[in-house]
Order: C-alpha cells, then structure tokens, then sequence
C-alpha cells in the first residue's frame, strides 16, 4: 500500500481545517420587547431569560412598557437602527389595538433588513387590528382569535428541523391557549402542531419563517406561567434563538 507524501497530508489537513467552521460561543447579544395586557410580563420576563439561559449564552436588554395597554407606541422604534447592536431580537408583547401602519413598519423594517427574531405567543394578536399586513407576514402567521385553555398534546411535522432535535413526541402543554391560524405565510414553515379540541382543526404551534434578510422562530404558546417555566417551552424556545441567530 502506497503512504500518501508528507506534503500531501499536509495539504489535505490544511483544507479541511479551513472548511471547518468555529462555534462561536460568546454571549448573543438579545433585545426582549414585552409588556401589554393579559399576561403577567414581570414573572415571564425574569422566569423566560433565566430558562434560556441554561440552554444558551445570551446578553440581555430588556424593554418592559405599556403597562396593560393594549394600544401602545414605543418610542423605541423612532431610531430606526434601534435593532442593529443585537443578535436577536425576541417579541413576547400584547397591544391587539396598535394599528397606525407607519409605527408597524418602522418595526418590520429592521427585521426584513436583517434582525432575526423569536415571536411568542401574543405577539401573534399583536396589532391584530392593523389593516396592512406587514407584522402578520413577519410573524409567518396570521391569527385573530383563540381556542380555550387546555393542555395541548404537540404532534412534530419537521423532526429534521435542527431546532426539533430531540423534541419528545409525546410532549403536551401545560394549560395554554391554541390559537387559530387562519394563514401559514409562504415562506414559513410549520415544525408542529397543535389540535383544536372544538374543531378538530390542527394549527401550527411551533414555526420558522424567513422574512427579508431575517429568520424568525414563532410560537403560539406561553399565555400562562406554567408554560413560560416548562424547562422543554425554555429548551425550544432556546434552540429557536439560537438557529434564527444562525448560532445552532
């Protein structure tokens, strides 16, 4: 058997050591936008960071006003490079009533120019009364209304998607809203679902979308504490940040 040349080794060693590709572990650098009605935005805000925290290093700056608004302007958004010093950009908001379409488009402008995102739960219902689409189409979604609370049991449709990666297949929620999807945007992807328990109808619970430059990790669950502090909603919500970061 013919030894391959010393400089031949050294060649191939070189080259496949300049494809490899270095994880960078340094802390994301995370912007959290939350506040508004019907949810309790102090404990999901503190319980939330802490839980992806043992999943992910992240650097986080959090943004918490509106009170129990469900019309609110941040002047936040006036900047319109108020997203360019993060990694990622997470919405977990409720202002149904927020409608005036230049205020949503200073927000989507930065993500469709490159913030990823992480959208949770009310921030689907999030200018619901909006006439342009602009956030819905971020969202990947467009939803209006919900099912009651129960404990949904999760069906995956993307185990190959890296962020379902070991996602147990009997996972159920803990006492959650289902919301009705009533559009799946074309550039979205549903990774599982959920089934009304008064329709029979399966909406997608857990998603990914690419909007512009951006990815956007979604879900609809995470109305009630229990959910926020459920170490598998942390888990994937993690893995959602870390992949719409391009970090997973």
């Amino acid at each position: 058997m013919k030894r391959l040349p010393t400089i031949t080794l050294a060649l191939i060693a070189l080259l496949l050591s300049s494809c490899a590709k270095k994880v960078d572990e340094s802390p994301l650098s995370a912007l959290l936008i939350t506040g508004g009605c019907c949810h309790d935005y102090d404990f999901q805000k503190r319980v939330l960071t802490n839980g992806i925290a043992e999943h992910a290093p992240v650097s986080w700056t959090i943004v918490h006003e509106g009170g129990d608004s469900k019309d609110f302007q941040s002047k936040l958004f006036n900047n319109p490079d108020w997203a360019e010093n993060y990694d990622v950009v997470v919405h977990n908001q409720c202002f149904a009533d927020t409608k005036d379409p230049g205020y949503i488009s200073k927000i989507v402008s930065a993500h469709k120019q490159g913030a990823p995102a992480v959208v949770i739960h009310c921030a689907m219902h999030t200018y619901r009364a909006a006439e342009v689409d602009d956030w819905r189409e971020f969202l990947g979604v467009t939803t209006r209304k919900h099912d009651h609370q129960s404990h949904y049991p999760v069906t995956v449709v993307e185990p190959k998607h890296p962020i379902m990666k070991d996602f147990p297949s009997d996972w159920v929620s803990p006492m959650d809203e289902l919301y009705i999807i009533e559009k799946l945007w074309p550039n979205a992807k549903s990774l599982a679902t959920g089934t009304s328990e008064e329709t029979g109808k399966a909406h997608p619970v857990f998603w990914v979308n690419e909007y512009g430059k951006s990815r956007v990790f979604g879900t609809t669950f995470g109305h009630t504490n229990d959910t926020i502090a459920d170490p598998q909603f942390q888990e994937i919500v993690s893995r959602g940040l870390l992949w719409a970061a391009g970090r997973l």
